[in-house]
Parts: structure tokens; C-alpha cells; sequence
């Protein structure tokens, strides 16, 4: 009777441990960042402890136009996309869709030349202008040849199709987690930058680690895509997948025209 109460007692004392090592397995792979819940934005300093998370130099920001510094000339941007530059996969990394992209496409933003490294979308938009939010954003994002990063926000607002957002959307869906190889050709021209006035200002990465000393590029007039194409991405990414607006403190956004 004694070895069956013995027995039993170190089943119960096994059983015991493996919960609570596989609870502890379980709560040291979910720290990882997300948008809602224990790991939403509020909580990422506390997740990402070596991170910029609770900088003064934050991003995204609400851009209130009426306060900005205004110039009259665009020369310190030059956008050098070509139409023979390839996307090189897409993925769904749990955050968002993103499009990675090989050699090719470039900005220079002050003197400073900036290789386009990939493309990612956030919905609704994470940039505001004088309190305005718009359906979508995308970030197209650089980065030189020191590892300065430069990053166009173009926010999205709904119309008419966008043949550039179907051809993104042609990759869809894509599960959570995975990637698809493409090595196809895209000109990003179509989205006509040269033409649009925009802000910029000194920010961060708007997703752990928070990065700062990033040169935003905001542009001031969205780009146009269909409610569908808008709803097509959103099916595709966690609802909701964007930072709270971050404090200015006494930063400068300057007005480009």
C-alpha cells in the first residue's frame, strides 16, 4: 500500500514539475512584442529592455501643419527608383506584410544616398496630419551604407484601384510566419514622389527596438488605393497594427514645398 502511495506521489511530483517548466517554456516564448494585450505598444519598454521605447525622439507623431517650420526648396531629396528593380520575397512576419527588395532603388536625403531595403504597411495609418487618420500606411524603408536609416511614410486614403497595391496584392494571402519568393520587376515611379510635398523631421523605428535617429519622411498628399485593396491587406496583417502617437518634445517637422 505504501509503494502504491509512494508511486502515486511521484507521479503527482513529476507531473507537477513538467506543468511548470512547459508554463515557463510557454511564458518566456510569449514576451515576444504585439499590438494588443500584456505585449502592446504600452507595455514594449518593459518587454524590450535594451530598446528606444521610451525615448524623447519617438515615432509616429500627429504632424499639426500650423506649426511647422516651412521651406521653399526640395533639392535635400532625390528619389532614384528604376523600373528594373526586384522585389526579392514577401512575408507575413506577424506584424505585418512586408516586401523585401534586392539592390537597386535609392533616395538621397542630404547628401546621404539611402538603398531601399523593404516595404511594410500598417493599418489604420500611425502618422497623423493635424489629427487625421488615414485607412493605411506604407514605409518604404533605407538604409546607407553606415547604417543610417531614412524611412517615406506615405499614407493611404481610399478611391480609386491602385495597379502598384494589386500587383503588391497579388502575393496575398500569405500565412503567418512564412515567405514567399518573387524576383520580380517593380517600378515604384508610379507613385510619383517627386511630385508631393512632405515633412520630415528626426524620429524612430515605430516597432520594437524603437530605434532612434531616424530621418522621416512624411508626405503630405496620400497615395489612393481601393477600399477592397485596403480591406485585402487588413485581412492580411493583425488588426490594428500601429503605435500610439509619441510626444513631439520640442522636435522640429519641417515643411518641404
Amino acid at each position: 500500500m505504501n509503494a502504491k502511495i509512494t508511486l502515486l506521489l511521484s507521479i503527482v511530483l513529476i507531473a507537477t514539475i513538467s506543468c511548470t517548466n512547459s508554463k515557463k517554456h510557454l511564458q518566456e516564448n510569449q514576451h515576444h512584442w504585439s499590438y494588443s494585450g500584456e505585449t502592446s505598444p504600452e507595455h514594449w519598454i518593459e518587454i524590450e529592455k535594451n530598446s528606444d521605447c521610451n525615448g524623447k525622439h519617438q515615432s509616429p507623431i500627429n504632424i499639426i501643419h500650423k506649426n511647422v517650420d516651412s521651406v521653399k526648396i526640395k533639392e535635400d531629396l532625390k528619389i532614384q527608383y528604376t523600373p528594373t528593380t526586384l522585389i526579392s520575397k514577401v512575408e507575413n512576419n506577424g506584424h505585418s506584410i512586408q516586401f523585401d527588395f534586392e539592390a537597386g532603388d535609392s533616395i538621397n536625403y542630404n547628401n546621404e544616398t539611402y538603398y531601399l531595403k523593404q516595404i511594410h504597411f500598417h493599418e489604420p495609418s500611425e502618422h497623423k496630419i493635424n489629427g487625421i487618420i488615414y485607412p493605411i500606411e506604407m514605409h518604404l524603408v533605407h538604409v546607407n551604407k553606415t547604417g543610417q536609416i531614412a524611412v517615406l511614410g506615405l499614407l493611404g486614403e481610399e478611391g480609386d484601384e491602385s495597379q502598384l497595391f494589386e500587383f503588391f496584392e497579388s502575393f496575398l494571402p500569405i500565412e503567418e510566419g512564412t515567405a514567399k519568393s518573387i524576383h520580380q520587376k517593380i517600378d515604384l515611379s508610379s507613385l510619383f514622389l517627386e511630385d508631393k510635398h512632405y515633412y520630415s523631421y528626426n524620429g524612430s523605428l515605430t516597432t520594437p527596438p524603437c530605434t532612434e535617429n531616424v530621418n522621416w519622411i512624411v508626405f503630405k498628399e496620400p497615395i489612393i488605393l481601393s477600399v477592397e485593396e485596403v480591406l485585402k491587406l487588413r485581412n492580411n496583417m493583425p488588426i490594428n497594427n500601429y503605435r500610439n502617437e509619441q510626444a513631439l518634445n520640442n522636435r522640429i517637422v519641417t515643411y518641404h514645398f
